[in-house]
């Protein structure tokens, strides 16, 4: 009897053990929860695709919803997303899109051709106040009429054929169409949660969403945390468990995250770590569709006056701003375009501090006296910091300019900014879409982010025009002839250096994570090898 007590306790502690190792009753080992965390930068000013704008809203976005199409991991071309298929008619400018039968939102509510056309038309409302309405408005008919004030929603172009059919009526061909649909400012969004919760709609508690994830937790100035969403379209692709986006600011405290192993995925790098990372295995420096630029005010003096804005452009040696302070292998930028397939980049050597000091004596500053002091806007960041700083040296050596920095955090910026309260503001534009006129359309007069309040007859009407153009070497020019409006004959804006991404994840890890023009990964994709 004691040999049969024994053997029983025997079998009771091995089974204990067996479980504290998380082993299960039928002999399978328990899964660990697969956790993926990034650096996101900055707190997001908002979850609603309607009231978003910058990377790291972009990023949050892509896990939480999904357009019409989506954006590859391989390559960011556009994927089908709740459009399983779509073509196009009338010399393309219209487009038809059948809505897959199987997509609803996290809570089950079905999702139709109909939903979309509610949601574009609460983006398109001027009481919606988008900061980035300016982009649907610029691709639908009828859609900018509706936004200013001049029509009523019926003006807009955009109709449901049938439940599963949805249909839009463009300006013009736009060849880069399909592309900018996968941005958020096409998204689409739950009216019926925002109806029965107001603004309240995007806490966690009330959340609803389309994407491959869905929002668990938002603990400002700390995390965001999304779970899988069992409910989407695609749901058995999505492998991991968790995603969490960490709002950290400051770049060397990121780095030593990423160092210590407390997050998968930094995305970016401190300035003076370039060289320190260059010899590691898991830091990617990649080609960027992108371009960092100072913006001016157009309509406050100085910076009214052309010549100032060409003097100060022309007062900086931007070879050595990359060599010396950026390290990792951005390209110094004299045109707000990089180089595009099919798109000849304006060249302007405009590094000529004779000539700088020239046109601001033109201007009434002779050697730098009389001009007014001024402050360079910028979001926080020790990389955005030195940037200024090297400028402002410059200008000081060079031209005899005094400038102060102001640095902001990201929400007050991006105000700021938007409602051009500057004289001069750092800024970076990344493609929304492989497409020359995605750095050229928002500068038209009165665009949505257009802060700098540039403002060109010209200009205006080249940009319209090659909306209405067929995809091809005219369509090129005329948008060659744009840019030289904007930067050769006005420099409204400086453009600095293009962009590389700074990416450290250790890719020997984690898979479904690919290196592209656009630097978007959509976390539905990424899983652990």
């Amino acid at each position: 009897m004691k040999k049969a007590l024994s053997f029983l306790l025997i079998l009771a502690l091995a089974s204990t053990a067996v479980f504290a190792n998380g082993q299960q009753g039928d002999g399978a080992m328990a899964k660990e929860p697969v956790e993926f965390s990034l650096i996101n930068g900055a707190e997001p000013e908002s979850l609603d695709p309607h009231l978003i704008q910058g990377v790291p809203e972009h990023r949050i976005y892509e896990s939480l919803f999904e357009g019409l199409v989506g954006y590859s991991w391989e390559d960011a071309s556009p994927v089908p997303g709740v459009a399983e298929s779509w073509e196009a008619s009338n010399e393309g400018t219209t487009y038809t899109f059948k809505i897959r039968k199987d997509v609803m939102w996290s809570d089950g509510v079905a999702i139709t051709a109909h939903t979309v056309v509610d949601s574009w038309l609460r983006m398109l409302d001027p009481a919606t106040a988008g900061p980035y309405v300016w982009f649907p408005a610029m691709f639908i008919k009828g859609a900018n009429d509706f936004n200013s004030g001049e029509a009523g929603p019926e003006a807009v172009q955009i109709r449901a054929i049938d439940d599963m059919t949805f249909q839009m009526d463009l300006v013009g061909p736009l060849p880069y169409v399909i592309g900018a649909l996968a941005h958020y400012s096409f998204g689409i969004v739950p009216m019926h949660a925002i109806e029965k919760y107001g603004n309240e709609w995007t806490s966690p508690e009330n959340f609803v969403g389309n994407g491959p994830f869905v929002l668990e937790e938002w603990v400002p100035q700390d995390k965001i945390t999304a779970v899988p969403n069992p409910n989407y379209w695609e749901a058995e692709v999505v492998q991991l468990d968790r995603v969490i986006y960490l709002p950290v600011e400051d770049l060397n405290t990121a780095h030593n995250m990423f160092l210590n192993g407390e997050v998968d995925w930094d995305t970016n790098v401190p300035l003076d770590q370039i060289e320190n990372v260059k010899v590691r295995d898991d830091y990617w420096a990649t080609p960027y569709l992108g371009t960092y630029y100072y913006v001016f005010q157009n309509e406050v003096a100085p910076f009214d006056n052309p010549n100032v804005r060409k003097a100060l452009a022309m007062g900086f040696n931007r070879q050595n701003l990359v060599d010396k302070i950026t390290k990792a292998g951005q390209l110094p930028a004299f045109s707000m375009v990089p180089n595009m397939a099919g798109y000849p980049a304006i060249q302007d050597d405009n590094e000529d501090i004779a000539e700088a000091k020239k046109l601001l004596a033109e201007a009434g500053y002779p050697g730098g006296e009389g001009f007014p002091k001024f402050e360079i806007l910028y979001n926080t960041s020790e990389s955005h910091k030195k940037i200024a700083e090297y400028i402002q040296h410059e200008w000081k050596k060079n031209l005899g300019i005094d400038v102060e920095l102001n640095n902001q955090e990201w929400k007050t910026y991006l105000s700021n900014r938007n409602q051009g309260n500057f004289q001069v503001a750092r800024a970076g534009w990344i493609g929304d879409y492989q497409d020359p006129n995605t750095f050229l359309d928002m500068f038209v007069t009165g665009g949505g982010m257009n802060g700098g309040k540039y403002s060109n007859a010209n200009y205006d009407a080249a940009i319209t025009e090659a909306a209405t153009m067929e995809a091809g070497p005219a369509r090129m020019k005329k948008l060659v002839e744009a840019e030289t409006y904007f930067i050769k004959e006005d420099q409204s804006v400086m453009p600095i250096y293009y962009y590389v991404a700074l990416n450290m994840i250790d890719m020997e890890k984690w898979g479904g994570f690919n290196h592209n023009v656009l630097d978007t990964h959509p976390t539905k994709d990424i899983y652990l090898k």
